[in-house]
Formats: structure tokens, C-alpha cells, sequence
């Protein structure tokens, strides 16, 4: 009994120790990435806005949002830099099955105005 509040003690600092490391990795991979951003590159933002980046300096970035919409905003608000894969993968809605695809039919003008003044 004497020696379980000890051993309680050494395992709490123990894991918090090891916590502490896994974020100091994880911080100093964040920074890294930020530090290595190149025009071109696809990032998401902290807010969770998508961009590509059209200009850098130290301490901030510009992102095009749309066609001929730049914004400017700090390095440290980039998240992650954004691959192929991942651009490729959102683009495509997963929720649609191959049959609705196969069976796509086009609206005509008519339709499309029905359905968006329908109340």
C-alpha cells in the first residue's frame, strides 16, 4: 500500500511526459510544413478555407480562393498543404452511386426554373 501512491505518481509524469513530446512533434511538423510552402501549392487554411498559394513572404501568404480573388493571411493560419489525391477525392461526391451516374439525365431550362422558384 505504502508504494502505490508512488508508482501512481512515476506513471502520471511518465504519460505526461510522453504527451508533451507526441505535441512538441506534431507543433514542429506544423512548422515545418508552413516553412516549406511554395507558390502552387493547394493548402486549407485554420477556418477551413481552401486556397492555392500565389505569393509568399516571411510571415504571411496569398491565397487564391477563386478565379482572380486573392487574400492575404499569415503563415501560421495554413493547416496542411493539400495533395492530388485529396483534391481529386473531394471533388467527386461519394454519396452518388455508379447507377446515378450511368443514368444522368441533363434538365432542361425550363425544369431547372421550376425547381428553383418551387416555395
Amino acid at each position: 500500500m505504502e508504494l502505490l501512491f508512488p508508482l501512481v505518481l512515476v506513471g502520471l509524469f511518465v504519460s505526461m511526459y510522453l504527451m508533451s513530446r507526441r505535441q512538441k512533434r506534431e507543433a514542429q511538423k506544423v512548422t515545418d510544413m508552413q516553412g516549406s510552402l511554395k507558390v502552387g501549392d493547394q493548402v486549407t487554411t485554420t477556418s477551413g478555407l481552401y486556397g492555392t498559394v500565389v505569393d509568399l513572404d516571411d510571415s504571411t501568404v496569398d491565397l487564391e480562393i477563386a478565379e482572380e480573388v486573392v487574400t492575404t493571411w499569415l503563415r501560421l493560419a495554413i493547416r496542411e498543404v493539400r495533395t492530388e489525391d485529396e483534391t481529386t477525392d473531394e471533388a467527386t461526391d461519394e454519396t452518388v452511386t455508379d447507377e446515378a451516374v450511368d443514368g444522368a439525365v441533363e434538365e432542361s431550362a425550363e425544369q431547372t426554373e421550376t425547381r428553383l422558384t418551387k416555395d
